[in-house]
């Protein structure tokens, strides 16, 4: 890997150099501070401040480093990336036996992951870009397909139904962040109600007033999600 400084880019991440070498530079002698350290001040910052208050220079002062020092753990900032996504995953639960309802099971797992990327917001960004899986990340990737033994799928089919899983959960949480954010969510959405009644009412759009006039469902992100993420797990069967 070259060293991309904030920008990223070259070859992309060396996956074993990543994860399966020591946690030490590799010359010099040994800093007062580890790659975890590093790692865990950069999540600190993307949680207050989002990613792009993570540069290798913001990182080094918070761990009162030289920002030279830190290419030593991570050479750019896709390296850091990659370390701040397996870092947060750990806080997933990964000792929870299957149930034998793989519905179930996976309805629990993304609802687990929607809590943790609500918790870290700028994570669903980050996994659009993540291909290298860390040993947090495989540790809930085993749980996942432990869940998924019972439905016979190859493996992978359940290699790509996790992905699909974890690829609707990154995307509703990116929704509901950007709802959430947005200047008086609440008169906004009643403006867009407001809009569509108007549309539905010029007599152009039948479908569209036949749908308007059925009895309406909690909109709550919550309530949502679940409905969601039911029709999906539904159709894992089908497949």
């Amino acid at each position: 890997m070259t060293r991309g400084g904030d920008s990223g880019g070259g070859t992309g991440v060396d996956p074993q150099q990543l994860w399966l070498t020591p946690d030490r530079p590799r010359k010099g002698r040994r800093p007062a501070f580890t790659r975890e350290a590093i790692t865990a001040a950069a999540v600190a910052l993307a949680d207050a401040e989002g990613l792009d208050a993570v540069t290798m220079r913001r990182v080094a002062a918070e761990v009162g480093a030289g920002v030279m020092s830190l290419y030593s753990y991570a050479p750019d900032k896709e390296t850091l990336l990659e370390l701040m996504a397996d870092h947060v995953s750990g806080e997933l639960p990964t000792d929870t036996a299957p149930t034998g309802d793989w519905r179930a099971d996976l309805k629990a797992i993304a609802h687990e992951q929607r809590a943790l990327m609500l918790r870290h917001s700028w994570l669903p960004v980050t996994l659009a870009t993540h291909r290298t899986p860390g040993p947090n990340t495989l540790a809930f990737l085993e749980r996942a397909l432990a869940a998924l033994r019972p439905t016979g799928l190859d493996g992978a089919a359940k290699l790509e139904a996790f992905a699909q899983l974890t690829a609707f959960v990154a995307g509703y949480v990116s929704h509901e962040v950007t709802r959430a954010g947005s200047a008086h969510p609440s008169q906004r959405a009643a403006a867009e109600a407001r809009y569509l009644q108007a549309v539905a009412a010029d007599g152009r759009h039948p479908e569209l007033a036949e749908v308007l006039a059925a009895p309406g469902r909690p909109l709550e992100p919550e309530a949502m999600f679940t409905r969601f993420l039911n029709r999906l797990i539904d159709g894992l069967a089908t497949d």
